[in-house]
């Protein structure tokens, strides 16, 4: 089974910090992707659809979301989809959807944010095949596309195919 969710959007928010304890730190945040509408044949208009998720973010990735990360950020996140409930302050049961992110890469002018690729200390697969997590969770990209595809002898390395 597979739980996997990739997407690339703008944050619709500050992101929310909290401090758990000095170790426990989670940010929540929305990020907005968008289809762009586009017009039928027969001339008809289908506007552009935009889609909320809810951003969650722990540890080193919150800290990386509290420094990094504002409203207004293109980023990619890669992550879990979990669902869960909880009671509301008039007793009601509700229901919500958050996006867990695995890895967070900012996105857009270099200006607006430094360019990097954010991942849980533990370490995922990042875009340049690299497996080891860094104590800082910030993975550098990489240099070019051949690095992507060569490993150190210059040769494919790993690849299924």
């Amino acid at each position: 089974m597979l739980n996997k969710v990739i997407l690339i959007g703008n944050v619709g928010r500050d992101p929310e910090v909290r401090y758990l304890d000095k170790e426990q730190v989670v940010a929540n945040f929305s990020l907005a992707t968008t289809e762009r509408g586009f017009k039928t044949r027969d001339g008809q208009e289908i506007p552009d659809r935009t889609e909320w998720h809810n951003i969650v973010a722990w540890r080193g990735l919150a800290k990386l979301a509290e420094n990094y990360i504002k409203k207004g950020s293109q980023i990619y996140v890669e992550g879990k989809l979990k669902t869960r409930s909880y009671d509301d302050a008039n007793g009601v049961k509700r229901y919500t959807t958050e996006i867990y992110a695995d890895v967070i890469q900012l996105l857009g002018r270099r200006q607006d944010s430094d360019s990097g690729s954010f991942q849980t200390p533990k370490g995922s697969t990042n875009v340049g095949g690299s497996t080891q997590g860094q104590s800082s969770g910030v993975q550098e990209p990489p240099q070019s596309g051949r690095d992507i595809l060569q490993g150190e002898n210059g040769y494919d390395d790993d690849l299924p195919f």
